[in-house]
């Protein structure tokens, strides 16, 4: 292990270690996106914080790993007390693998990821290099929540959804998550928030995802088609209406109900 890391481990002072909580922060925009510096401020009023985050967009990166080219880890700013800052050239997944294995010291009580610039409902949490952080953390035993916001400017005003974050976050550090259970929670742009939903994802999927770029090329772009709009237990339906989606995902993706007609197929 390098120097820098060793050093980092060695000065968790004991208080670290037992009275306030080890956050691990992280995101797909980039260490200097607005969104993770407002998510950092607020995790600092909870406990002692590590950024460990990509160096520069990873937007789609879903659970995408540096399977073959070497990640560096880098600290950014002055390193200070209850808060250290690190970025890293791999996707979010390999900012969590790295920083609890490398940085920590320790297993962080809390990851959180975002907040992203963009929602992350419905099935777009598949894509999404937001939530695969949020997988992995979860993998991991770490309780992890995902914070998103549907918007498409790089300069938001934050302010309408602190108090939703830092509840959800007290509530986790607090209660903790079912083995193999994750949040993702996502708000809808607006100035006053008209509450909160704890709902399931809406059914939907992407359509008329590609336009050209020239002659030989082309560009994603899409649109989501919603195909329960009335569906009021939906993520959907509640950022369509004003109000903060937060909804379970788990690391389990086997069809249980399929298992017994399935069974015809043993031998």
């Amino acid at each position: 292990m390098s120097s820098f890391f060793l050093t980092f481990a060695e000065n968790m002072t004991d208080k670290d270690m037992t009275d306030r909580p080890l956050i691990l922060i992280t995101n797909d925009d980039g260490i200097l996106a607005q969104g993770i510096q407002e998510l950092t401020s607020l995790m600092c009023r909870l406990g002692d914080v590590v950024v460990v985050a990509p160096d520069g967009a990873r937007s789609g990166m879903a659970c995408a790993i540096s399977a073959v080219t070497p990640v560096r880890l880098q600290p950014v700013g002055p390193q200070k007390p209850g808060l250290r800052r690190l970025q890293c050239s791999g996707t979010p997944v390999d900012c969590v693998k790295l920083a609890s294995e490398h940085v920590t010291g320790r297993k962080p009580d809390l990851l959180v990821s975002g907040i992203n610039h963009g929602d992350n409902a419905s099935v777009s949490m598949h894509y999404s290099g937001t939530i695969g952080a949020v997988l992995e953390g979860c993998m991991k035993g770490i309780p992890s929540v995902g914070f998103s916001l549907r918007t498409r400017r790089q300069e938001c005003d934050f302010l309408p959804y602190r108090q939703v974050v830092l509840d959800t976050v007290s509530y986790v550090l607090e209660r903790g998550l079912p083995q193999d259970v994750c949040l993702n929670v996502n708000f809808p742009e607006v100035d006053s928030l008209q509450g909160v939903n704890v709902c399931r994802m809406a059914r939907g999927n992407w359509v008329e995802e590609w336009e050209p770029a020239d002659k030989d090329s082309f560009r994603l772009t899409g649109r989501f088609v919603n195909l329960e709009p009335e569906a009021e237990d939906t993520d959907y339906w509640a950022l369509d209406h004003g109000r903060a989606s937060i909804t379970p995902l788990r690391i389990d993706a086997t069809a249980y109900p399929v298992l017994a007609a399935l069974k015809a197929l043993e031998s």
